[in-house]
């Protein structure tokens, strides 16, 4: 597991691309399941998540090459600290945290985009 923390402006389109692999090379990820978890408390519940991404559909399957994709309503989310983790589910139901930390929303200065 990778610790990394991130920075993200409230209301803004962010991707992150992620690659698997084991033992050097590229692990297929076909019929994963890759998730994005945004909390502002480690003990909340699921239920209670800031925001909760659900992947299924991948850039490039077969390298193992996963995008996640924030959109402006996905970080729609009140400035501040918060927690994150991206975790996955393989077909043989294993499941694993591949990279966690604190993510900081801020506040745009432009506040309205039309």
């Amino acid at each position: 597991m990778e610790r990394t923390n991130l920075e993200i402006t409230r209301k803004s389109t962010k991707a992150y691309t992620i690659k698997f692999y084991k033992e050097g090379a590229p692990t297929d990820i076909t019929g994963w399941i890759i998730y994005f978890t945004i909390k502002a408390n480690v003990d909340d519940t699921d239920l209670n998540a800031k925001l909760r991404k659900r992947i299924t559909e991948h850039l490039n399957a077969t390298e193992g090459i996963a995008v996640v994709e924030l959109t402006p309503e996905d970080t729609n989310i009140t400035s501040g600290n918060y927690y994150y983790s991206i975790d996955y589910k393989d077909t043989d139901d294993n499941e694993d945290i591949v990279v966690i930390g604190s993510i900081k929303i801020k506040e745009p200065i432009l506040k309205e985009r039309t």
